[in-house]
């Protein structure tokens, strides 16, 4: 007889079936898990050995074979002590297989018989209810199980309390369904004095959703004015909720198993690694910028990153998602983030500043922007020079614009984006675009709905051939043109609109003499 249970491994976002099958024969008395495991798979031996023993049970004296199927598949994990605990209480009698054949089954064991969280549990549960299965996972994790719809959730504590569920002695009520709770509180934009052109252009960013590079000598309020940013951008809707949490839930930062209701910030430290940021590792984790999908990614003292690591997030810029390729696999994550950066025109912070001017200048800052190469300054849609404030401006009364005020602007001028868009998709016989906003437009729905009047279009080619802008910056500066446009509760993109996008483009490094 060969007992078996379902679960799953995980190949970036992804999940593929795993058939967890167990054999006891005659013969030198052994356990022995093939399948193609990895350390932790195979240490689950004495993980289930141990929490059996707990139960007061114990293993037949007999060949005992665990084969993860299909065999030419890396598995990685703790989840599968679970599945071949039940598959070995089958193969035993204990449990009958009907008990057992409807579910997806994942969780770590702990010697103690208790059941330990473990990742990936949402887009497993996901995957169950696709295939009209069950789910049993620990009770960590039941809470993100039940966010996957119409699936049966069995959450217990530990084997034991599974063992009673299915002999009928104990019944497993369903987990509830938890939110995660609200951040720190968010700084308000009312707390900014000066920076009134900084504060224009984040508006724009929110209500686009475009990339955005800060310049300005240290203490400007770079960092502060990113910080708020979240604050204005709008609510994530209910399949982006569950898509970003997807991802938290394969790198273990579901906390409680509470789904995601708002948009992530993420901001690394510079000495972070191309796998840290993109992704990778020794199981393929997602990286920040997938952590940071459907938010905002961080970037401060961007000059100082690894010029590697930066160069990795030319791609996933232009095509929102980061694929970690492995001899055997290819992983892929989505990471449709918004990157903000923030940098110092030199080394030393004062390029051009006529008290603390750089001793080095121009080279200074020619040297130091030159980290910043071309192709990753050309991906970058919004380009600002934050100045220093003034002492003056620094004990005027608080700005009366609330960060709140500014975020309804947004939202209207995303509201008016998937309006556009909606009607596009009603008129085309293809399938519908999935465009959320002003940054992601491209090709000829770029045209359809940014085309600049004459007017526009002729200060835009006369600033393209002046500027030498590339092809990309040329299409950038239209989708800046259109979220200006939006802002404004235009809907055709006029010259002013044109106009204020090439202000907020830098084609190469600023070095002021």
């Amino acid at each position: 007889m060969v007992a078996r249970v379902r679960t799953v491994a995980f190949q970036g976002i992804d999940t593929l079936d795993i058939d967890v099958q167990v054999q006891m024969t005659g013969g030198t008395i052994a356990f022995t898990v093939v399948g193609l495991p990895d350390k932790a798979v195979a240490e689950s031996r004495e993980r289930v050995r141990g929490a059996l023993v707990a139960l007061g049970l114990a293993l037949p004296p007999k060949r005992i074979t665990v084969n993860l199927a299909p065999a030419d598949v890396l598995k990685e994990g703790s989840h599968f002590d679970l599945p071949i605990a039940l598959a070995l209480l089958v193969a035993m009698e204990i449990l009958s297989p009907d008990d057992v054949m409807e579910y997806v089954v994942l969780g770590e064991l702990g010697l103690d018989a208790r059941l330990a969280s473990v990742t990936g549990v949402l887009p497993a549960a996901f995957a169950a209810a696709k295939a009209g299965l069950g789910i049993i996972c620990p009770q960590a994790c039941g809470g993100e199980a039940r966010w996957a719809g119409d699936v049966e959730v069995l959450a217990p504590v530990g084997l034991l309390d599974l063992i009673n569920h299915f002999k009928g002695n104990q019944i497993l009520t369903p987990p509830d369904m938890r939110l995660a709770d609200p951040p720190h509180a968010i700084p308000d934009l009312a707390e900014v004095k000066g920076q009134d052109s900084a504060k224009r252009v984040l508006e724009i960013a929110a209500a686009g959703g475009h990339n955005l590079l800060m310049m300005g000598p240290p203490g400007s309020g770079k960092s502060m004015l990113a910080a708020r940013l979240p604050g204005l951008l709008p609510p994530m809707d209910a399949a982006e909720a569950l898509e970003v949490s997807m991802i938290h839930s394969l790198a273990g930062q579901l906390e409680g198993g509470k789904l995601l209701r708002h948009r992530p910030f993420r901001d690394p430290h510079f000495s972070a690694s191309v796998a840290a940021l993109v992704g990778g590792g020794i199981r393929a984790k997602p990286g920040e910028i997938s952590l940071a999908h459907t938010g905002v990614l961080f970037l401060d003292e961007f000059p100082e990153f690894n010029r590697g690591v930066l160069e990795a997030l030319r791609q996933p810029l232009e095509t929102g998602r980061a694929t970690v390729a492995r001899a055997n696999a290819h992983y892929t994550y989505p990471a449709r983030f918004q990157l903000v950066a923030a940098m110092n025109p030199c080394r030393c912070g004062y390029l051009g500043d006529p008290i603390q001017g750089c001793r080095r200048a121009p080279h200074c800052g020619a040297d130091y922007q030159s980290k910043i190469s071309g192709p990753m300054m050309d991906r970058i849609d919004l380009h600002i020079d934050v100045e220093a404030v003034a002492a003056k401006d620094l004990s005027l009364p608080t700005p009366r614009e609330t960060s709140a005020m500014v975020a309804a602007r947004a939202a209207a001028a995303r509201a008016r984006q998937q309006t556009r868009i909606a009607d596009i998709n009603k008129s085309r016989t293809t399938s519908p675009l999935t465009i959320r906003n002003n940054a992601e437009l491209e090709g000829d729905v770029l045209e359809q709905v940014a085309t600049p009047t004459r007017e526009g279009l002729e200060l835009l080619q006369n600033a393209a051939e002046h500027m030498r802008l590339s092809a990309r910056a040329y299409h950038r500066v239209l989708r800046v043109a259109r979220t200006i446009a939006d802002l404004a509760g235009v809907e055709t993109v006029s010259r002013p609109h044109i106009a204020e996008a090439l202000t907020y483009r830098r084609t190469v490094p600023t070095v002021q003499t």
